[in-house]
């Protein structure tokens, strides 16, 4: 049975280079048999979390605001996989990343939470050559954390440096790492 990916793009830019690296990996992936499905997040209403709890009530429970992420949840309860691509701005994930990031805690209950036993793969790029000076290391260090928290298994990170957009594709090893990872991700 085809493993089922999904892929969150959190740049506002559809041809930006963590667009570019998620298409490689998306290719690489449905190339190796997979289903995949992938969501441009800009463009989405993902509204703020409002702290209510109400979600916590079971695992299956979705959230009780009404946009976009209704359509989401049941989508990333049935993955085998989930993949989430965003550029680094002010030292962290893009605005559209992190509230799709937050709006996931509807995601656990009493149960535990939907993301466990899932791969993960994460891609990121930034503009500074160093990860560290650039705040990718914090977005590294946030799924890391979080993604452990939920018992899920990060199956591999993509990140590289580029700034104009699809400057990426002049990184051949970090583009050959990207289809890398679609290709595990459909092995399972």
């Amino acid at each position: 049975m085809a493993k089922k990916i999904v892929v969150l793009m959190g740049s506002p830019r559809r041809a930006g280079n963590s667009a570019t690296l998620a298409g490689q990996l998306i290719e690489a992936a449905e190339g190796a048999g997979a289903a995949v499905e992938s969501f441009y997040l800009h463009g989405m209403q993902i509204n703020a979390c409002t702290a209510c709890d109400a979600c916590k009530s079971a695992m299956d429970k979705d959230c009780v605001l009404e946009d976009d992420m209704r359509a989401l949840y049941p989508k990333l309860r049935a993955a085998d996989a989930i993949v989430i691509a965003s550029p680094i701005y002010w030292f962290t994930v893009s605005a559209q990343t992190k509230l799709f990031m937050d709006r996931t805690y509807a995601l656990g209950g009493p149960e535990g939470y939907a993301y466990a036993g899932k791969q993960i793969g994460i891609i990121l790029t930034y503009a500074d050559p160093d990860p560290f000076s650039s705040g990718a290391v914090n977005a590294l260090r946030m799924f890391q954390d979080g993604f452990r928290y939920v018992n899920a298994e990060i199956a591999g990170m993509v990140y590289g440096s580029a700034e104009a957009a699809g400057e990426i594709k002049q990184n051949a090893a970090v583009m050959a790492a990207a289809r890398a990872l679609g290709e595990k991700l459909a092995r399972g």
